[in-house]
């Protein structure tokens, strides 16, 4: 049984870190590890990604980029996203997601089939 579990989040002021985890179990040859958030009344998005099958490469929304670091301990099979200089706006519950993805739909929600329970991040100002 595939099981991705989320943790890591919490409360944190404006500028600061967080790191979140998600560990993952019944593994099932997934091509693209992903983060995505969904704050209240929006939609879901996507942050960033890793594709597993192609030297761990990533992708950022721009929103992101630059203060949000996605990365893959293959060993522990765990998906982390190291938030930093976070902003109220970054406020939101975030999923970690996997799936065998093609590139060009790598933020797009639809595409994955194993999710998180999700964890909350909230930045106060």
């Amino acid at each position: 049984q595939v099981q991705l579990v989320e943790s890591g989040g919490g409360s944190v002021e404006a500028g600061g870190s967080l790191r979140l985890s998600c560990a993952a179990s019944g593994y099932v040859n997934w091509s693209c590890l992903a983060w995505f958030r969904q704050a209240p009344g929006k939609e879901r998005e996507g942050l960033a990604a890793i594709r597993t099958t192609t030297g761990g490469r990533t992708y950022y929304v721009d929103s992101v980029k630059g203060r949000f670091t996605i990365s893959h301990d293959n060993a522990k099979n765990t998906l982390y996203l190291q938030m930093n200089s976070v902003k109220p706006e970054d406020t939101a519950m975030y999923y970690c997601a996997a799936g065998r993805v093609s590139w060009w739909l790598i933020f797009s929600a639809s595409e994955y089939n194993h999710w998180g329970q999700g964890t909350q991040v909230t930045v106060s100002s």
